[in-house]
């Protein structure tokens, strides 16, 4: 799947920092998808519901609700726990990575990411979501 094949793909980004927040939403906007943005697991566990996204990132260290213990509400929801998660983080640690597989994320990627590379994420993991829903 080509990065530009990304038209109309739901996209949900969920940082606390509003510089990757609206980096993502560039890139993402640039690939053609639809983009929802949150600041936090409070902030997008009921922006999901609204909006459905494709596939989610999800910033690891935030307050209140970080992205493991939001990776791991989503996959104890029934409607959810097919939607891709990639965690995000400015580690590049093993530790992150294998507790990020432990709460059920697809993929990690790590900050400052490229458009590229998150282009390429979306275009792997949402077009696989995609192709089971239909």
């Amino acid at each position: 799947m080509e990065p530009n094949d990304l038209t109309g793909t739901k996209v949900m980004v969920i940082d606390d920092s509003n510089t990757i927040r609206r980096t993502a939403e560039v890139f993402l906007l640039q690939g053609g998808c639809s983009v929802i943005l949150a600041e936090d697991g409070f902030d997008a566990l009921s922006k999901i519901i609204d909006h459905q996204p494709d596939i989610i990132f999800i910033d690891i260290m935030m307050p209140r609700l970080d992205g493991y213990q939001t990776c791991a509400l989503l996959r104890k929801n029934p409607q959810y726990s097919g939607t891709p998660v990639v965690m995000l983080s400015s580690k590049d640690g093993l530790f992150d990575r294998a507790r990020g597989r432990m709460v059920g994320s697809d993929w990690y990627l790590t900050k400052p990411f490229t458009k590229d590379a998150l282009l390429k994420a979306v275009a792997t993991h949402a077009k696989n979501h995609s192709d089971g829903k239909k």
